[in-house]
Order: structure tokens, then C-alpha cells, then sequence
């Protein structure tokens, strides 16, 4: 692997700067493998820890009847668990991220009301702020979509989810007024111009329009949008770099099974109650991604640490219908 994929690891392991502490994905992070003792451990059998604790709790969130069949959603899913057992080869934040967030489709499967699912999956992403404090955005994010899907539009999917990039260059712009500097600016923009050369990141997400005024700021939060969810754009820049394409097709397909499912469930939204929160909250994600995430290789790790929900989220239907056939 390239020395730059183990950036990360070398922040917990050494912890250069004495950052160990409970508060903060590096601190939390270094202080959960101190705790654990595997920082002291070899990297296969951090991987021989990690990667069996991740697709056990993956194999009981459920298997579908077809998982066999070679299809396009399968073989998504066959390339997740391939980029899983990659990062969970090291100590990562992302296996912290992982099982922070695995209870979620354990809850939607249970019998308890809706309202209550609902309400508790979104106090998670509150309570786990304190190792990213960007998981505060993904509540309201998500509850605003919600309420903005009830507006009558004709293309209700495009609508809901530009609405939500509306609330976000809001935020960005409240940020801005405040603090004095917009949000993915700060995050992605400045981030970028101060490390790109000492990191080596070869496929940064750099808005074409500076983000130093309000206009280039929304400009870039859609763009940012786009590019970590829809990367068009990004593949052309790389046509010469194969794992950057290869990557690219793979966003590029997932997104549009998510799109496509949350189309459905709009339109049909008492019958698919818990899977539209599903996608909700997982849409909210990516919109939280189009403001923070500084390269496309670094926003494909972090949807590996989602991996719980993406998994749930794609194959929903088969998990429901299955508890259907047995319950009967």
C-alpha cells in the first residue's frame, strides 16, 4: 500500500503530539488502542481482530437470499467488504466509526414503534459528536429532508436532496457570519492549500470557484457534493489514475441504487417508513461529506465505517421480506 494510507495509523500509534484524550476522533481514537493494547500489535493480527469482529456483525444484520448472484448491487457490496478488510488491516478510526454506528440497523429491525427507532438512531449520531463533531449536522440534516419531502415537487428526490444543500450552505453561511469563515472552506478548501504537499493527496476535491465569497462558498458545497457522491468530474480529471476511475464507478453506482431506492420510498412513504429514515440519515452523511472530506480515497474510507448502514440500506427490502417468510 502507498506510504500515504497509513497517515492515519501513524497519528494513533505514535501519537506524535500527545493528543490521547477522550474527545476528538485522533484523541479518542489513540486513547481506544491504548486501552485495547492492540497498538502494540503487528498489523494481521489487528486485521485478524478487526475484520472477523466487522463482518460477523455485518452476518447478523442479516444475509440476503441472493448474495450468491453476481449483479451490480453484489459486486458493490463484494468490492465494500474487500476496501473493509483493508482498513481493518490497522488501527483506524474507522472501526471505532463502525461499531459507533452498527446498532442502528439492529434497532429498525426490532419491533419497537417507529417513532421510537427514529428518535434513538438520531440521539446516537448526537452522542457520538464528541469523536466527530460533524455527526451533529446529520439530525438536523436528516429531520429537514423529512419535512421538506412533504413540499409537492415533481422530481420529490432531487427536491428533498437539494433542499438539503440548501440548509447546508445556510449553516456554512451562519458559520461564516460568525466565526468569520465559511465552513467547507475551512474544512476542505484551507485543508487542501496547507497539506497537499506534505500528505501527497492525488485526488483532492478543490472547488474551481475560490470559496472566499458567499457565492463561491455555496458554489463549492454543491461542488463538494458532487464530487464525493456523484464524481463525474473527478473521474475526468484522472482518466490516467485506474484506481481513482475504479473508485469513481464505484461511488458512482452506489449512489445511484440509494438514489433510486430513495426515490421509491418518497413516493410511497407509509409502506416504507423505515427505510426512507434509512436513506435519511445516510443521505444526510454524504451532504455532511460534500462540506468535510478533503479527497475522494479519504471519503470512501469514511463510508467504510458506514458500512453497517450502507449494507442495511441496500438490501432493506430482502431483510424485511425474509423476516417476513420466517415469521410466517
Amino acid at each position: 500500500m502507498p506510504e500515504r494510507y497509513f497517515n492515519d495509523t501513524k497519528i494513533i500509534v505514535i501519537d506524535k503530539w500527545h493528543e490521547i484524550g477522550w474527545v476528538g476522533s485522533y484523541p479518542f481514537a489513540i486513547m481506544f488502542y491504548n486501552l485495547t493494547g492492540m497498538k502494540h500489535l503487528p498489523f494481521f493480527l489487528i486485521a485478524m481482530i478487526q475484520f472477523p469482529i466487522t463482518s460477523y456483525i455485518l452476518s447478523k444484520i442479516g444475509i440476503p437470499q441472493n448474495f450468491h448472484i453476481i449483479n451490480v448491487k453484489n459486486v458493490l457490496m463484494y468490492i465494500a467488504f474487500l476496501l473493509l478488510a483493508i482498513y481493518m488491516s490497522m488501527p483506524t478510526k474507522e472501526f471505532i466509526t463502525f461499531l459507533m454506528f452498527s446498532p442502528i440497523p439492529f434497532l429498525f429491525r426490532s419491533q419497537k414503534p417507529p417513532r421510537f427507532k427514529i428518535i434513538v438512531s438520531l440521539l446516537l449520531f448526537i452522542a457520538c459528536s464528541f469523536f466527530r463533531s460533524y455527526y451533529l449536522l446529520i439530525p438536523i440534516f436528516a429531520i429537514a429532508m423529512y419535512f421538506a419531502s412533504f413540499i409537492k415537487f415533481k422530481k420529490k428526490a432531487i427536491s428533498t436532496i437539494f433542499s438539503g444543500l440548501l440548509i447546508v450552505i445556510f449553516l456554512s453561511f451562519s458559520h461564516g457570519i460568525i466565526k468569520g469563515e465559511f465552513l467547507s472552506k475551512l474544512t476542505r478548501e484551507d485543508y487542501i492549500v496547507n497539506n497537499i504537499n506534505r500528505l501527497n493527496i492525488n485526488s483532492a476535491i478543490q472547488s474551481p470557484i475560490s470559496q472566499d465569497t458567499w457565492y463561491g462558498e455555496a458554489f463549492g458545497i454543491v461542488y463538494g457534493f458532487m464530487a464525493v457522491n456523484v464524481p463525474i468530474s473527478e473521474m475526468v480529471k484522472h482518466l490516467l489514475s485506474p484506481q481513482i476511475v475504479a473508485f469513481v464507478i464505484w461511488e458512482l453506482l452506489f449512489f445511484y441504487i440509494i438514489f433510486v431506492r430513495f426515490s421509491r420510498c418518497l413516493n410511497n412513504r407509509k409502506e416504507n417508513q423505515m427505510e426512507l429514515w434509512t436513506l435519511l440519515i445516510l443521505i444526510s452523511y454524504f451532504l455532511v461529506q460534500g462540506v468535510f472530506e478533503p479527497d475522494l480515497g479519504t471519503s470512501i474510507r469514511h463510508k467504510i465505517g458506514f458500512l453497517p448502514l450502507i449494507y442495511f440500506a441496500l438490501y432493506y427490502d430482502k431483510f424485511i421480506e425474509r423476516e417476513k417468510l420466517s415469521k410466517a
